[in-house]
């Protein structure tokens, strides 16, 4: 059964999102796991690609656009085909992924905005009505 981790981070600011997913994406890679990030549509894959390359300007995700390389170790998509992933889903759209339970974990990032927040609360729900295991995690942030 996928294990669930939700992300609260002490932010309203929609970029901390990403950053922190660029983050869980490094952790991730660099202990051998295989990330898939699922983004909203393919201007936020485009945006998170963008920012896995720069940041950080001591570490380095090796990472593609699921749409140019959808088997690489650390992939950007969106849609309804995670190709054949099924590691660590991080979850950066406003619902639930229709295939979110092939996967090993899924993490969740929610920052404090309603157009975020809310959202994650009826995810939050859907998961737990199912008995999927839930873990939270109060990321304080800078700023």
């Amino acid at each position: 059964m996928t294990r669930i981790d939700f992300y609260l981070l002490s932010s309203d600011n929609p970029d901390t999102r990403l950053e922190y997913a660029c983050r869980l994406s490094h952790k991730a890679w660099s202990k051998g796991h295989q990330v898939y990030l699922h983004c909203h549509d393919s201007q936020q894959a485009e945006q998170l690609n963008r920012l896995l390359w720069s940041f950080r300007a001591d570490a380095f995700v090796p990472h593609d656009l699921q749409s140019e390389r959808p088997q690489g170790q650390v992939v950007c998509g969106h849609g309804e085909d995670p190709g054949e992933h099924h590691d660590l889903l991080i979850n950066l759209s406003d619902t639930t992924p229709v295939f979110f339970s092939r996967f090993n974990r899924l993490a969740e990032i929610v920052v404090e905005q309603d157009s975020v927040r809310l959202p994650a609360r009826e995810r939050f729900r859907f998961y737990r009505e199912r008995g999927y295991p839930l873990q939270t995690h109060p990321i304080r942030t800078a700023g």
